[in-house]
């Protein structure tokens, strides 16, 4: 049975450097598949679909809300000529019941231990329009993993630089965050993957860099110092998600190879202040994630947390505008009072203003996101602080003996000058 798994194009961040991270979801996913299927893999942001290639299924693995236009019309092309399409990823979940309008099957749910019946069902010619698991998820010790090998690796590099690898230690999220849909897709509860599974995977990934996407590391302190202790041997570099604000675990994940984290700024309190310096003080660079237009915010209070980024001298800002995603609570409220301006997906890409936003016009709150970008970056551009960040972490790789660099004419690494195939 030949199967072709696709991640669709989507509209980049305004402003925002393009790159392109392996993604993590088909990898995943593709773990649950049994080895008797042929999988290809491709990624519409690199790579050129063939809508004539033979295959008996086609997966369309969706992560946000702006793929599903393109996703949409990937499938109406398949479905055409014959060819069954299923759809799953986190946006298939958001938008269950539109997504099923373009689809022979959607996938609700996370896959370990259920897509071989899927596949049951395909080869029986019983393949049903909805399998939802939303409400049972697999345990955590299922999670196997993730099968990287059916990625294009070449294509993941910027300037000969390899991208991170991601990988996740955990799923699930009890913070249940206002502009969040994580609750609703992966449970209120902390669900952690065995660490030695863990451990296992990270292992198994070739590259020095990886990306630990759970949503938070700052759940289960316990955990954290298991997992970090655990990962120390492995002199990995890191990035992730907010970590726990707690000397011991800050320490801990320094020591683990963190390498910078994705912290929230979304005010100009000491308690950001402080949080950024302890991160600071352990080593641990700050990529701040901004978010423009709650209600709290004026047009003065965005520029004055402008002006707070760069007064603490963060690393790296990342500026969004509040998108108001189906199942998120901050949906449930815009709706409720008649604020939402928008629902075409393709314009869910986190830069654009969707909703009439509380103390300025949808006109200014688009002018202030171009005017943070602009504003933070205006004495180098996010390539060059970027570039900063890289320059320490291959200063640190350097140091304990594990700088890895791609070279994609010969495809070989090298690591203290020596030469290693």
């Amino acid at each position: 049975m030949n199967m072709i798994l696709i991640y669709p194009r989507w509209p980049k961040l305004d402003r925002q450097t393009e790159f392109h991270l392996p993604p993590h979801g088909p990898v995943v996913f593709a773990a649950c598949v049994p080895p008797e299927v042929k999988l290809e893999f491709i990624d519409e942001n690199l790579e050129r679909i063939d809508f004539e290639a033979p295959c008996d299924l086609v997966g369309i693995s969706v992560m946000l809300s702006c793929q599903l236009p393109r996703g949409f019309e990937i499938a109406a092309e398949f479905r055409k000529r014959g060819v069954a399409v299923i759809f799953g990823g986190i946006a298939t979940m958001l938008h269950a019941e539109e997504v099923a309008q373009h689809a022979d099957a959607v996938f609700l749910g996370e896959a370990e231990g259920r897509f071989a019946a899927v596949l049951d069902d395909f080869r029986s010619g019983e393949m049903k329009k909805v399998y939802n698991y939303m409400d049972n998820p697999p345990d955590a010790s299922l999670i196997g993993t993730a099968r990287r090998e059916i990625l294009n690796r070449e294509l993941y590099n910027y300037r000969d630089v390899q991208m991170l690898d991601l990988v996740h230690a955990s799923r699930g999220c009890k913070f249940d965050c206002f502009p969040c849909c994580t609750g609703f897709l992966g449970g209120k509860s902390f669900r952690p993957r065995p660490i030695d599974k863990v451990i296992e995977e990270m292992e198994a990934i070739r590259n020095n860099r990886m990306f630990i996407v759970d949503n938070s590391l700052a759940q289960d302190r316990q955990w954290l110092i298991d997992l970090f202790t655990a990962m120390e041997p492995l002199k990995k570099k890191w990035v992730s998600h907010p970590i726990m604000d707690d000397d011991k675990i800050l320490k801990l994940a320094a020591d683990a190879g963190a390498w910078y984290v994705y912290q929230a700024v979304f005010d100009t309190s000491d308690l950001i202040r402080n949080r950024i310096k302890r991160l600071k003080d352990h080593g641990i660079g700050v990529e701040g994630t901004i978010l423009l237009g709650t209600d709290e915010q004026s047009e003065d209070d965005i520029k004055r947390l402008v002006d707070f980024l760069l007064e603490v001298e963060l690393d790296v800002a990342e500026f969004t505008i509040l998108t108001p995603f189906p199942h998120s609570p901050c949906r449930t409220q815009l709706e409720s009072e008649g604020r939402l301006l928008n629902s075409d997906w393709k314009n869910y890409s986190a830069d654009k203003v969707l909703f009439q936003p509380k103390q300025m016009t949808p006109e200014k709150l688009q002018e202030l996101y171009y005017y943070a970008w602009d504003t933070f970056y205006a004495d180098g551009g996010h390539q060059l602080k970027m570039g900063n960040l890289f320059k320490k972490v291959i200063q640190r790789e350097m140091e304990d003996g594990t700088y890895y660099r791609y070279n994609p004419r010969r495809k070989r690494s090298f690591v203290k000058g020596l030469n290693k195939a």
